[in-house]
């Protein structure tokens, strides 16, 4: 449907009254202005789903609502940070050296005695307590917490680990690097 003479002045009578009730919501008047402005772009993007002779200041209020709805949700999960520390805080490592580094890792691993490699297995990948690597490894709980600290350093060597955030975020690495 065609944008009428009609229909413009009944979408601009509704001016005053959708500025109105976006202040309302949004306690601001550019804000406001953005609403209203965004909600008649809107209704004449798609002034052919309205049905002449409804509700035309019904049809553009659902329309602002919807707007200030989906932009609060959208605004609610973002972090005010104008002056950028919280973003330096943040890291993220890129996902394609995952695949490498745990390689890496899987060498290393395959590099450390067996006794050692089976006990740090048990505690820091398969997530068993140390009274629980001990009795399936049938020694003392001692051997099993020197067994995995020996591991632990041995691997850091290796890889050149010199704490957890060196190496990614697989929790299962970070888990049988850390410590307990």
């Amino acid at each position: 449907m065609p944008l009428t003479n009609q229909l413009r002045d009944d979408m601009l009578a509704c001016v005053p009254s959708l500025r109105a009730f976006a202040m309302s919501l949004s306690g601001n008047s550019d804000r406001a202005d953005d609403l209203v402005q965004e909600t008649l772009l809107r209704a004449l993007a798609n002034i052919d789903s309205f049905q002449p002779g409804s509700n035309m200041p019904a049809w553009l209020f659902t329309i602002l609502r919807n707007l200030f709805r989906s932009d609060y949700r959208k605004r609610r999960r973002e972090v005010e940070d104008a002056d950028g520390n919280y973003a330096k805080t943040l890291k993220s490592q890129p996902g394609q050296s995952q695949h490498l580094e745990f390689e890496e890792f899987r060498a290393a691993l395959e590099k450390l005695p067996q006794d050692q490699k089976e006990a740090l297995i048990l505690v820091g990948a398969s997530g068993f307590s140390y009274e629980d690597a001990a009795a399936i490894c049938g020694c003392a709980v001692g051997t099993i917490k020197s067994r995995v600290n020996r591991a632990r350093s041995k691997l850091s060597n290796l890889l050149y680990v010199e704490g957890t955030d060196d190496f990614g975020p697989d929790n299962t690495v970070r888990a049988v690097i850390g410590s307990r």
